[in-house]
């Protein structure tokens, strides 16, 4: 991994984190705050890649396993990937991987800014939501017992967000494509 490459991973870790400055909102009927976090970890898969995006959400979870309040709402500490959500953050990584390798496949410098920007987003949505929530629902419906049909139900109430979210990143990656093009340069 080259210089560039470990300063464009610190900083994806470092946007996530910030992302979760934004405090957590809870909806009362499952234990899955919404946080701007997932944000982060799809702009990482989107604008970095499948390998480069998967390490810089490691990062993080390094951080978080060292006890650093680096996750929305302050928490942090290994007491986190035993709680019933934990499932939802060991998906992060596949869900940048998976983001990062749909993109290095699906867009170019050769197309037009529409078709890149809509594959960006169908990237976002296959790895930001549909491998996030494989993860983070079958896990929650096994540790936390609400079975996979309530935990399944209830996830659904995130999806909206999750859409906006894979939006933005979207529209992110396309700007990063125009003003500073990393697609090409991906590792």
């Amino acid at each position: 991994m080259s210089t560039r490459d470990l300063v464009l991973t610190a900083l994806f870790a470092a946007i996530i984190v910030a992302l979760g400055l934004l405090p957590p909102i809870y909806l009362g009927f499952l234990p899955v705050p919404i946080t701007a976090q997932s944000l982060g970890v799809m702009m990482a898969g989107v604008v970095l890649g499948a390998r480069r995006g998967a390490i810089a959400v490691m990062i993080v979870l390094l951080l978080v396993a060292i006890g650093l309040p680096v996750l929305s709402g302050g928490r942090g500490g290994l007491a986190i990937f035993t709680a019933p959500t934990a499932g939802f953050l060991i998906g992060w990584i596949f869900a940048a991987f998976v983001t990062g390798y749909l993109s290095e496949r699906l867009v170019n410098d050769q197309q037009s800014g529409l078709v890149q920007t809509v594959s960006f987003f169908l990237t976002a949505m296959v790895g930001g939501i549909v491998v996030l929530y494989a993860f983070g629902i079958t896990y929650l419906a096994t540790v936390a017992g609400l079975g996979f049909t309530k935990a399944f139900v209830g996830s659904m109430a995130f999806v909206p967000g999750d859409v906006i979210k894979a939006v933005v990143a979207a529209l992110l990656g396309r700007a990063v494509m125009v003003g500073y093009p990393l697609l090409p340069l991906r590792a």
